[in-house]
């Protein structure tokens, strides 16, 4: 596999720094250790600039060529998740309860690679932006680094990122033109009614009764409202109510994640689980009282970029090693709003068998980080070269 020999050369301080980063998980926003060390590793590599405190964590941080030109940025999101780790390995985490159980340990090591060759070689034009995200698990970091202006303030024009992925394949890549990943809604509905004696069920409002027909409604949006070939999720993933079996509950709650590609696909699933749960609150005498929460837009690759990003793919990995068609998943990711903000292109990078992604047995493969640096690399060379 063709990664750059220099960066080869950097695979067991990698590992290093990988390693570090997955003993110390942090969440959301509250990256301040992480960002931190970060920092040091840039000042350590020789960067031009590095640019803290933005969406509270986040750093960018900028790198020059040898000649003029535009800027391109490269992404890494950095935040951790709520899970107790279970690897056992001996670099597991020393924060209990929290985990990087979704790679972005490595998201940032293969930065931190792409950008040690990149301060050495400066062999393109114009300035590398180096993004370095909080709060991609739960915050919307991306959003608030678009809103915080790094596209207009460092003069980006296009941007692109990668996520690692268990058990595809070690070393190939994935991605597509346009759509790649979900949108993702969410919906918690709390339904009061009148509670009292399980004998006389005459007496109450229950909310029970209605829950379970409410549920049971919204899954009949897709098949009935949402076109056969609009891909579209409506899963309930929470239900609770009630303390013992002879007492009609005073209220539940349920919770839903909803997910899809288009914009008016999005915003017919909100108009219909309105219109059936206040319907159904109606009908069984119920209040319904609902939180829809408006999340990540879809993920959707510009064609140029998707197209480009895969021809550097190849050049890495071989043509075999490359999928520029692959499916789409429901699944979300805010690198949405740096794609919305500007041209650019997301992709998935396989690390071979292993646990999934959120599962407390999951652990990034090292083995991996040279070749995603190696992406980044010269995918910059490829986009801004000198001459």
């Amino acid at each position: 596999m063709p990664v750059l020999n220099r960066i080869a050369s950097y695979a067991e301080e990698m590992k290093v720094w990988r390693r570090h980063l997955h003993q110390h998980p942090e969440l959301a926003f509250a990256c301040h250790n992480t960002a931190a060390w970060i920092a040091e590793r840039l000042r350590e590599i020789g960067v031009d600039e590095i640019h803290e405190g933005i969406a509270q964590t986040g750093i960018v941080a900028l790198i020059r060529g040898r000649a003029p030109g535009p800027v391109i940025g490269l992404r890494a999101d950095m935040d951790a998740l709520p899970i107790e780790e279970l690897t056992g390995a001996p670099y597991a985490s020393v924060e209990k309860g929290k985990m990087h159980a979704c790679g972005h340990d490595g998201h940032v090591t293969m930065l931190l690679g792409a950008a040690k060759y990149l301060a050495e070689t400066r062999n393109f034009a114009g300035t590398v932006a180096l993004i370095f995200q909080p709060a991609e698990e739960d915050g919307g970091g991306g959003q608030v680094m678009v809103q915080e202006g790094i596209m207009d303030r460092f003069g980006i024009g296009q941007v692109y990122g990668i996520h690692n992925a268990p058990n595809i394949p070690f070393g190939h890549f994935q991605t597509t033109p346009g759509p790649l990943m979900a949108s993702v809604d969410t919906a918690v509905v709390k339904v009061t009614g009148r509670g009292g004696h399980g004998a006389t069920p005459h007496e109450c409002v229950d909310p029970v009764v209605a829950i379970v027909g409410m549920v049971q409604a919204v899954q009949t949006i897709i098949p009935r409202n949402v076109h056969a070939l609009d891909e579209a999720v409506i899963s309930v993933t929470m239900i609770h109510t009630g303390s013992a079996s002879n007492i009609i509950p005073e209220d539940g709650m349920f919770a839903a994640t909803i997910r899809c590609f288009k914009p008016d696909v999005r915003a017919l699933l909100k108009k219909r689980f309105f219109e059936i749960v206040e319907g159904h609150a109606a009908a069984y005498g119920v209040k319904a009282e609902i939180s829809y929460d408006w999340g990540y837009p879809a993920t959707i690759n510009h064609e140029d970029q998707a197209e480009f990003a895969a021809e550097v793919a190849r050049e890495v990995s071989g043509a075999e090693a490359v999928d520029a068609r692959a499916s789409r998943e429901m699944g979300s990711e805010d690198f949405s709003y740096m794609l919305e903000a500007r041209p650019g292109a997301y992709l998935f990078l396989g690390t071979g068998p292993g646990a999934g992604l959120h599962h407390p047995a999951y652990d990034f493969n090292d083995e991996a980080a040279p070749i995603g640096a190696s992406f980044f690399a010269r995918l910059v060379e490829r986009a801004q070269p000198l001459g």
